[in-house]
């Protein structure tokens, strides 16, 4: 944009903004006249997606600050306004920093709007907020996060009536209103806003219950209580909001958790990570140090807001890592199995899972006759797969996703990490109690099924052309597919923005997915591998899926080093790509 542009967008930004410390940081920014952090700053407005918001803390119109939640927040309003008359909103937030600040704002705006509101008044994990929505009949929720991202990040999602996320038509709508808004923004006083029952504060009336809700869950509640107190579990809520909720519910059962006392405590600095996410081994290195002295059973870490989970458990003298899809498997192997001994499976009994999980969750599922859909990849997508089944008469029994998120109660509608850190310390000690560990049941599903890897693979493109360049690579791969990957020929490409599916040997399409339209595409390679390629719906990156197979029936070591060299040619083929 043009220096006049550029100077007018700054002037009203710094007329609308009340809080000091981002008028502050964005004269910092003025007074240095670095010119190419200002553009980063206005190129664009931070972009009220599908889902919310998510974006870097700073001033701007391109950063996350009070006036971008309230703008926000005023968008939110008017269409709540729009559908319901005297609607309500639950809010809860984490541990980034300014989460609470932005969560007042929120509530204030709404308030100013007529609009009442339950607000949590200290952190809480984001699946309790899915779950206040439905308990208090709440026509959204607000929860203040980033998630997983580096701590420079914050961000802010939003939920409908059914306790998901947003989805068609609501978030196209919602975002249509927040793109109206402009100027000025009307707020409340917040004791203005007590006086008048607007706002309201909530805590153990959500908590108490919402702890029966993760107990409730125990398929062998007597297991648990009679052999829980001999099962060593060190735990890391990464600085998040995990802490009070994990340890009291397996507390509550008996079970014995050692939390890593430097990482027990909240700071949105995340001092002892780079990024608090699960997922990274460098995350977890302080758990599985205690985890190592301590001689653990098993290590859980969760997420900031505490709705991914991640654990190792021993293998021999050392701890391994168990990845989100290998975890995803253990959990649906041990609902299904415990559903089917209890009587409580049937015809009408549903596994959900995203377009990027592994296939091997799919064969297990089917092995106990429940039946499997895919769905695209975010968690709203299996809530609102839930919200169908009221419909259909299915009975949703469990679902979720590659990168760490899990759902066994269809109570909540999104992943829940309380939850399934609880179903997992039990499926650990079922196992146990059977003679095996989670490696052993985990290498008897191998042997049955094949075994199955999984490899991402992202790149960070920042900016307005890393924009750019994720653009032009998802056109340039649509309009010429690659022919292999690997050394192994694509048979099939399936783009999710158009619904079609290219067999490559014909040149023909046709259109056969039945899924909303995505910037996906996914390439299905002649030896049963997969592709998968996406940009983040919520982080400025590309994002490579790669899964790969072997036949069952062979040696476990045979089938890893067969797998492990497929993963590696792909990824090869992947990083000559990117460049």
């Amino acid at each position: 944009m043009d220096q006049k542009e550029l100077d007018k967008k700054i002037s009203d930004y710094l007329q609308y903004e009340e809080h000091p410390y981002f008028i502050d940081d964005l004269k910092q920014v003025v007074d240095s006249k670095n010119t190419e952090e200002l553009n980063d700053r206005f190129y664009m407005d931070l972009e009220f997606g599908t889902g919310g918001l998510r974006g870097v803390i700073g001033g701007g119109y391109n950063r996350m600050n009070p006036y971008i939640i309230r703008k926000s927040t005023t968008g939110l309003a008017n269409y709540v306004n729009k559908m319901v008359h005297g609607g309500s909103v639950a809010i809860a937030y984490d541990s980034r920093n300014f989460s609470t600040l932005f969560a007042k704002e929120a509530a204030l705006v709404l308030c100013a709007n007529g609009i009442k509101v339950y607000l949590f008044t200290s952190l809480r994990p984001t699946p309790v907020v899915s779950y206040t929505v439905r308990r208090m009949g709440c026509t959204a929720g607000i929860v203040v996060t980033a998630s997983h991202n580096p701590a420079e990040y914050n961000g802010y999602k939003v939920y409908w009536s059914d306790g998901g996320q947003i989805v068609p038509p609501h978030d196209a709508a919602i975002i249509g209103e927040v793109n109206a808004v402009s100027g000025k923004i009307k707020t409340m006083d917040k004791d203005e806003a007590l006086k008048k029952g607007l706002l309201i504060y909530t805590d153990k009336e959500i908590d108490n219950p919402y702890v029966d809700l993760v107990k409730s869950c125990s398929f062998r509640p007597d297991l648990m209580h009679s052999e829980g107190r001999n099962l060593k579990v060190v735990y890391t809520p990464l600085h998040g909001a995990g802490t009070m909720l994990v340890e009291r519910t397996l507390g509550e059962m008996g079970i014995n958790v050692i939390t890593v006392p430097e990482q027990r405590e909240p700071d949105g600095d995340f001092p002892t990570v780079k990024f608090p996410n699960p997922e990274i081994v460098s995350a977890m290195k302080l758990g599985l140090e205690l985890a190592q002295k301590e001689k653990a059973d098993i290590l859980l870490g969760t997420d900031p807001d505490s709705d991914r989970l991640g654990i190792a458990v021993p293998d021999g003298d050392r701890y391994v890592l168990v990845t989100g899809n290998q975890l995803g498997v253990l959990l649906g192997d041990y609902i299904f199995s415990s559903l089917k001994e209890k009587g409580g499976l049937s015809s009408k009994s549903a596994f959900v899972k995203t377009i990027v999980t592994t296939e091997l969750q799919r064969l297990v599922a089917m092995s106990y006759g429940v039946k499997s859909y895919d769905v695209l990849t975010g968690f709203k997508y299996i809530a609102e797969k839930i919200k169908e089944f009221e419909k259909t008469g299915e009975n949703y029994v469990f679902g979720g996703e590659e990168s760490y998120g899990y759902l066994v109660t269809d109570e909540v509608r999104d992943k829940d990490a309380v939850t399934a850190a609880f179903l997992t310390v039990e499926l650990t000690l079922y196992h146990r109690s059977m003679g095996k560990s989670v490696l052993d049941r985990l290498k008897e599903i191998w042997e049955e099924f094949g075994y199955f890897e999984e490899l991402l693979i992202s790149r960070y493109l920042k900016g307005e052309k890393g924009k750019a360049q994720m653009t032009n690579m998802m056109s340039s791969m649509r309009s010429n597919p690659p022919a292999e990957f690997g050394g192994i020929s694509v048979s099939f490409m399936k783009d999710y923005k158009t619904g079609e599916t290219f067999t490559m040997e014909t040149g023909k399409k046709e259109k056969n997915i039945d899924l909303p339209s995505s910037n996906v595409l996914q390439f299905l390679l002649q030896d049963g591998s997969m592709v998968t390629i996406r940009p983040s719906g919520t982080e400025p990156k590309i994002k490579f899926y790669v899964s790969c197979k072997a036949e069952p029936g062979q040696d476990l070591e045979i089938s890893k080093n067969e797998v492990s060299e497929k993963l590696k040619k792909i990824e090869e083929d992947v990083d000559e790509f990117l460049g």
